[in-house]
């Protein structure tokens, strides 16, 4: 249904306020309201395609989540942190259904996003109606954890887009198969030409900061409360999880589906971490399970 909206909408941290940007798809009269959240490197583009697909149905809001693409970058990286998105994501719902009777949303949240959805679902009166957490969980492997760290925090310059966009493919080569153009688009979504000239991640590598504070001890108090979380969750819930994925671990997987919401899984071959949600198949998993009400 068209291009998308580009918005913003002031949030607030510790340090001051600050500026989320999302994009907004279908009727901006629609009270049925979709937000689609990305992964922790990643930003709002990701969900272009299952956007325009469900943009029929709803009005879909996608935010480059702070510190991320088009959104400001926080004055203290030490609130990168899934709380601070939280609030973040508590003030997006309030904009967005400031018109309906209710704040009611669905929410489809891929790794990171997941995790966001996951601790918002579990409050008590939580706007989230219905639930997908797109290969995550609240066991998160420490050497998946260590990988993405090490990842965010390296300041990689490229002297071109091609150079860049080879980069992109070759550490994103868990999403699956992908055609030429569609990793061209995985690229061009978060890959930024600086005036200089060099192309750079399009994202703050401040984001680092919080994954070298984890310890051991802290990494097990914040599995415990996701599970806490997750426990507390009573809307209806997909799970997807790459097959090949090893931040999701296929036991994990199935020790969900027997707690909490007790989820839908949804398993796709041939996928690590994570499902990109681009394709017609894995995009109507998604769209099956939203609007099977």
């Amino acid at each position: 249904m068209g291009e998308p909206r580009l918005k913003s909408v002031q949030c607030s941290s510790p340090a001051g306020l600050h500026r989320m940007a999302y994009k907004e798809w279908g009727d901006p009269a629609n009270p049925r309201v979709l937000v689609c959240v990305h992964g922790v490197t990643r930003v709002a583009g990701d969900f272009d395609a299952l956007a325009a697909s469900l943009s029929d149905q709803y009005r879909v809001v996608c935010p480059d989540v702070v510190g991320r693409g088009r959104s400001s970058r926080l004055r203290d990286p030490g609130h990168y942190i899934v709380p601070q998105y939280v609030a973040d994501m508590v003030t997006l719902i309030a904009r967005v259904t400031a018109n309906n009777e209710d704040e009611a949303v669905h929410w489809v949240g891929t790794s990171m996003g997941g995790l966001i959805g996951m601790v918002l679902a579990s409050f008590e009166n939580s706007p989230i109606r219905r639930l997908v957490l797109n290969d995550i969980g609240p066991v998160l492997d420490q050497a998946a954890l260590a990988r993405i760290g090490e990842y965010i925090g390296q300041d990689v310059r490229f002297a071109s887009f091609e150079e860049g966009a080879r980069f992109v493919k070759d550490v994103s080569s868990s999403f699956g198969p992908h055609s030429d153009e569609e990793w061209n688009k995985l690229a061009r979504d978060v890959l930024v030409q600086e005036p200089g000239g060099d192309w750079v991640r399009h994202y703050d590598l401040g984001l680092a900061k919080p994954f070298a504070a984890i310890t051991l001890e802290r990494a097990e108090q914040d599995q415990a409360a996701l599970w806490a979380a997750f426990d507390a969750i009573r809307c209806p819930t997909l799970l997807i999880r790459g097959e090949e994925s090893d931040l999701l671990s296929r036991a994990t997987a199935e020790e969900m589906t027997r707690r909490g919401p007790k989820p839908q899984l949804a398993e796709f071959p041939g996928v690590g971490h994570a499902p990109t949600l681009m394709h017609a198949h894995q995009i109507a998993v998604v769209r099956n399970f939203l609007l099977n009400e």
